[in-house]
């Protein structure tokens, strides 16, 4: 299991949950990036950094709400094709 960073992210990366991270796989691109990506391979699912975010974005892969599962796709696509991922991201959100 892996957490998964959702919607209420999207141009708020407020980075507690980086802070927080005893594995650092939380990423992003600061510039390029709207949110921040869970890293699946990376994530030792400590759950450190569900109760950090101050925005309640991120959410156990097993508690993940229905309307939030483009972002089991998204958190995995951005560390295969990042452009793709912030392609996904920019449809769900566009700014």
């Amino acid at each position: 299991m892996t957490y998964f960073i959702t919607t209420p992210c999207i141009d708020v990366t407020d980075q507690s949950c980086v802070d927080v991270c005893p594995v650092d796989c939380i990423h992003f691109e600061e510039g390029k990036d709207r949110m921040l990506y869970i890293d699946p391979d990376e994530c030792i699912d400590c759950g450190a950094c569900e109760p950090a975010c101050p925005v309640s974005a991120i959410f156990a892969e097993d508690d993940l709400p229905d309307d939030q599962e483009p972002f089991r796709e998204i958190n995995v696509l951005w560390f295969q094709d990042k452009d793709a991922a912030r392609a996904k991201v920019q449809a769900i959100s566009p700014a």
